[in-house]
This record gives C-alpha cells, structure tokens and sequence, in this order.
C-alpha cells in the first residue's frame, strides 16, 4: 500500500464518520464542526485527485464562509432544542421509513451496478488531457464554455429558492417604526418646524 491509497484511505473514512456524526450529533454546535471536519477531509481527497483548485475553493468557500456562518447563527439563536426534539419524535417513525426506503433503493442500485467498458473513455473524452491543460483552464472550459446553459440554469434555480425563502420567512411587523425615504425628501420645511418666540422666563 503506498502513501497516496492510505491517505485515501484514512480521509473516506474521516468523511464517512464526520458525515454521520453531522447526522447524529445532538449538539447543533458539533454537527457544525463535523461538517467542516468532512469538508476539510473532502477537499484532501480533491488534492490526491490533482484537482487543488477545486480542494481550495471547498475550503475557502464551504469552511471559510458557508460553516462559518452556520456556526455563528446556531451559536447566536436563542433555540430551544428540547422542543425542537419534542417535535422530532412526532416524525421519527416517518423519517424511519423514508430511510429504510432509501436504503432499499441503494442497495437494488448497488446489486445491479455495472462497469461498462467505454466508461473511462467517455469520462477523459469530457476534458483535454491533464498533460495538455491545466486542470483550472480545463474546470473553465467546461463550465463557462461547455456547460455554461446549464450552469446558467442552476444559478437561476438557486436565486429563485433564495427568493422564495425570504419571501416565505419574511414578517412584517407593524408595531416597528420605519424610516420612508421619499416621504423625508418630499417634506415642506414650513411644515415640518415651527418658529416659536419664547419669551425669557417662559417655557413652551
């Protein structure tokens, strides 16, 4: 076994096990840093591919900012987690099922899974070879050249989930005082302040 297979190795099974415990950690805190544990560990197995600018944007993006910002909001909520697991129970028997469905499904996928001989033609007739391209220019290529529809159509999809989530979320509360911009510049000055003549010794 060389270097590379058990660094392989020991970074899947570091992926396999914080992906778990991000499931099953009943502190939101740790599921948080489990999660950035397993994209620490999948941006390593990105290197080991030769793919280092993909392994760096996983980090800089993902744990840099993504985790970061999931910590900072569980950190900063004030949730109360025992009725959020009151609730949890009422579901468990459906989330059960849906899980042991799923797991049907992989394993009828994994019984009837076939290699087929031309797979590793078609997977290096997607890219130049490595020999020709740097694997940054070639991630280019494809993404703003090749598949720039469909990356186009997935950051569309994105925005409109994001819109429809605030839109969703959002509560406007009445009771607060707003700042209308357009009613300050439209205002007439000799309506809005009063010149009084205070007298010495008296008050308003």
């Amino acid at each position: 076994m060389t270097v590379a297979d058990f660094t392989f190795y020991v970074l899947g099974i570091t992926v396999v096990t914080a992906g778990l415990l991000v499931v099953v950690s009943r502190n939101p805190v740790h599921s948080v840093l489990w999660l950035i544990l397993a994209f620490l560990s999948s941006a390593g197995l990105f290197v080991l591919l030769g793919a280092e600018f993909v392994a760096m944007l996983l980090i800089i993006v993902y744990v840099g900012a993504v985790a970061v910002l999931f910590l900072f909001v569980v950190m900063m909520l004030d949730v109360d987690f025992a009725e959020l697991k009151g609730e949890m129970s009422k579901y468990m028997p459906l989330a059960l099922l849906i899980g042991v469905i799923l797991l049907m499904q992989l394993g009828l996928v994994y019984g009837s899974w076939t290699f087929s001989d031309q797979a590793e033609g078609l997977r290096a007739a997607v890219s130049p070879a490595a020999s020709e391209v740097h694997n940054t220019a070639a991630l280019g290529q494809l993404v703003y050249d090749d598949y720039i529809l469909q990356f186009q159509l997935a950051g569309l999809i994105l925005l409109v989930a994001m819109i429809g989530a605030i839109v969703l979320t959002v509560r406007h509360r009445t009771w607060i005082k707003r700042q209308d911009v357009l009613a300050q510049m439209y205002r007439d000055p000799a309506q809005a302040m009063e010149v009084r003549d205070v007298k010495p010794g008296q008050g308003l």
